[in-house]
């Protein structure tokens, strides 16, 4: 392929008039698979790129880790970066990690389970990668939390960072070789050199 080839880009925010309900949000998301789509609470539609194989590799040992603790209570649910929450304000987001509490597993119906969650997980974690702006994530933490997530983790594995979001608390940055999960996810440690281990040859 030629070096030189320009493609254009494709819009990154969709505007649709009138605003999609959440049931042709889902249609939306089910007819354009390979891409990950999020809504604003206004209605603009979000169109993020699929991982790169780093962002994936790390991905996947959160998770890993994260059902790994999970499997050491099977109390609640873990759900991976496939999943697609509904959140009170009218946005729709993904995560990239998240824990529901047994307490919110029990809300749900059978007929819940083939569509996004709908409420906001008691725990989410971020994982930037490196096409994601750290501002607009920082943005969209806040929103977590605005939307009733008790704990919030955005990861950076370029500064081998963890911002720490908890309802009702200061925001703080861990920078060591792992990271106590608080509140909902007490007991759960995320072991940090194996998700950088990702990100290295």
């Amino acid at each position: 392929m030629s070096a030189s080839l320009a493609f254009p880009r494709m819009p990154d925010k969709i505007t649709v008039q009138p605003r999609l309900s959440n049931e042709e949000f889902e249609q939306l998301c089910a007819a354009n698979g390979n891409l990950r789509l999020e809504r604003t609470e206004e209605g603009v539609i979000l169109v993020n790129a699929p991982a790169g194989s780093a962002t994936s590799g790390g991905n996947s040992q959160i998770n890993f880790q994260l059902m790994a603790w999970w499997m050491s209570h099977r109390r609640g649910r873990v759900f991976d970066s496939s999943i697609g929450v509904f959140l009170p304000d009218g946005s729709s987001l993904g995560p990239d990690a998240a824990y529901a509490t047994e307490a919110q597993v029990r809300t749900l119906r059978k007929s819940n389970l083939d569509h996004f969650l709908p409420f906001a997980p008691a725990f989410v974690i971020e994982l930037l990668s490196k096409t994601d702006s750290v501002k607009e994530t920082e943005r969209k933490m806040q929103r977590w939390i605005d939307n009733g997530v008790a704990v919030a983790w955005m990861v950076n594995p370029y500064k081998r960072t963890v911002t720490v979001y908890e309802a009702g608390g200061q925001t703080r940055v861990e920078a060591g070789s792992r990271v106590l999960g608080t509140g909902p996810v007490e007991g759960f440690v995320l072991e940090l050199e194996d998700v950088w281990r990702s990100y290295e040859l």
